[in-house]
């Protein structure tokens, strides 16, 4: 509706690869009847932009002026940008796969629209592929076409590169043919920005869930995508304490042992441990007391609760009563104001730490 208008305003679009970010561009460009000048950031020059600036200063049309893999812009090439996006002496289009939000200046995003492009759905894609094996006058059996839209993962470019790659060959596309040139799907790796916290952040989600299932598929993904080994180790570690804790102590000790051995092993090898872990930690009942626990007590001291040391613990040592010399436990001032962080749950052998300190009346 804008683009017909002819009102929309500078924008900037992310999305996974081959999800049309390109075509729309140039889509907008014909819609507007707008000349169109592309780029990709990673080639692009001040004095390329300014040379079109120049051109069309003193004119009634604006140009569209596209920069893809916008991310990648240098800050004196945003800096460029701004006073023509200030004045809309030009249109100014990016797009990215990754989300231009963290890469781009406030001053550039307060003056732009941030629009995101989902991947193609498979329905999409076997409209696409249909008309494109009509145009390319090629036979592509059923089993080859399914295979073509499925191991594209939503990235149209590569389904049709597939495609033509194929039908140099033979141009019967037959699945055997396929799969020589692409033994694998196309997973959508780990190493852009968006996908590489959206897939880490769904793991974690799902273990904390107990979704094992949910949990092993995206700890796939991650390892397909080419996420390094030692890194999920990490987030396993951190989770083990965050979310499951002190409901089964064992889940750090195993995490931590987990990130030592593969660190030492590697993949392929290393998957096994990952996902060991990774089952282990779904299983595991959760707590996140001790996790509330440090957040409430770090949140008080910066609220300016900063208590004295009570004589009895401190270096001097005045009147303090050694615990074993009382079976273990004595009573006695540790805070001089009570204090409460700690809300131990009735989960798992959390259960016993909690009954134990209720018994020896030491929590409450």
């Amino acid at each position: 509706m804008l683009c017909e208008k002819g009102v929309l305003g500078h924008s900037f679009i992310w999305g996974g690869a081959g999800c049309g970010k390109t075509s729309l561009a140039r889509i907008i460009a014909k819609t507007m009847q707008l000349p169109f000048y592309e780029f990709n950031a990673t080639s692009l020059k001040v004095e390329q932009l300014r040379k079109i600036f120049d051109q069309y200063k003193n004119t009634l049309q604006k140009p569209l002026i596209f920069i893809d893999e916008v991310h990648r812009l240098a800050k004196n090439q945003q800096e460029v940008l701004l006073p023509v996006m200030e004045n809309n002496t030009v249109l100014i289009i990016g797009a990215s796969t990754e989300n231009p939000f963290f890469s781009l200046t406030s001053a550039i995003r307060s003056r732009s629209m941030l629009f995101e492009v989902k991947s193609i759905s498979n329905e999409a894609l076997s409209k696409l592929l249909d008309k494109a094996i009509s145009h390319a006058k090629v036979i592509c059996d059923e089993d080859a076409k399914e295979y073509l839209i499925k191991s594209s993962g939503g990235d149209a470019r590569a389904m049709l590169k597939l495609l033509e790659f194929s039908s140099n060959i033979d141009t019967h596309i037959k699945l055997k043919t396929l799969k020589s040139l692409r033994p694998h799907a196309i997973s959508g790796g780990s190493s852009e920005a968006g996908i590489h916290y959206d897939l880490t952040s769904a793991m974690i989600k799902s273990i904390r869930g107990s979704d094992i299932d949910a949990s092993i598929y995206y700890l796939a993904r991650l390892i397909e995508g080419g996420e390094s080994a030692e890194f999920i180790a990490r987030r396993l570690v951190i989770l083990a304490s965050e979310d499951v804790g002190n409901a089964n102590p064992q889940a750090l000790t195993l995490c931590t042992s987990a990130m030592t051995s593969v660190s030492k092993i590697g993949y392929p090898e290393a998957r096994i441990i990952l996902a060991q872990a990774v089952v282990y930690l779904c299983a595991s009942p959760k707590s996140n007391s001790s996790y509330l626990a440090i957040n409430k007590a770090i949140k008080a001291i910066k609220n300016g609760t900063l208590l004295d040391i009570p004589n009895n613990i401190s270096q001097q040592n005045k009147g303090y009563l050694y615990p074993h010399d009382f079976g273990g436990f004595v009573k006695q001032n540790y805070l001089l104001e009570p204090l409460k962080f700690i809300e131990l749950k009735s989960i798992g052998f959390e259960r016993k730490m909690k009954e134990w300190l209720e018994n020896i009346g030491a929590f409450s």
